[in-house]
């Protein structure tokens, strides 16, 4: 599968090692060409990652990832063409973050919509699921916990779309995935990430995730 991700930050490259090593091809998409950070990761996945332009790297994936910062993300689809979007199945991992304030971020969007929501606006006939921003990207790829395996919880419009990143969500290791409806569901998981980063610097650890006890 040729996947292309939106970004160049940590979260991007994390999810792009994830892909390489399932073994697809991956294609990082960054505001101008030539990007260093970018280059650079792509110089060590063996030739399965390249990069490119934003609009390159949507154009290039079978499935794409929105992995930019939160609020820079319309701009991003802008930059990228939202026809490159169309029909697509697109991973939205992006959180709308303000971190003008001392402390933990708040959120830039809501409360009565969502970074998910206005990114689905932008590209009206894409499949956009969120997932993979409730946790940190250390945990993104195989994550163990010694109390047991945490769930992912995901939303979105289009069923069919849900069941894909359902299965790569499998595929990265996650066991559990919880569905929790349409893409206004954004707007709980983008508060759950806020829940998530108050969490770990509280307990001065990043590696934690959510689990929803039966």
């Amino acid at each position: 599968m040729k996947v292309g991700i939106l970004g160049s930050g940590d979260v991007a490259k994390t999810l792009g090692n994830g892909f390489v090593t399932l073994g697809h091809e991956v294609r990082l998409g960054s505001r101008t060409a030539g990007h260093a950070g970018a280059a650079a990761w792509a110089s060590g996945t063996g030739g399965k990652g390249s990069t490119g332009t934003f609009a390159e790297a949507a154009a290039f994936g079978e499935v794409i990832v929105l992995a930019t910062l939160g609020v820079a993300t319309p701009e991003a689809i802008r930059l990228a063409g939202a026809k490159h979007f169309d029909g697509k199945v697109v991973i939205d991992a992006t959180n709308p973050l303000d971190f003008s304030a001392p402390g933990a971020p708040s959120l830039a969007v809501g409360p009565g919509t969502s970074q998910g929501e206005i990114n689905q606006k932008a590209i009206p006939k894409a499949h956009v699921v969120k997932a993979f921003n409730t946790t940190g990207n250390a945990n993104f790829f195989r994550p163990t916990f010694a109390n047991g395996p945490p769930d992912m919880f995901i939303c979105g419009n289009d069923d069919s779309a849900k069941k894909k990143v359902e299965q790569i969500l499998y595929d990265f290791g996650w066991s559990s995935v919880i569905d929790i409806g349409g893409i206004e569901g954004s707007r709980e998981l983008e508060s759950l990430c806020i829940l998530w980063v108050k969490s770990a610097m509280k307990l001065g650890n990043f590696r934690v995730a959510f689990r929803l006890l039966r």
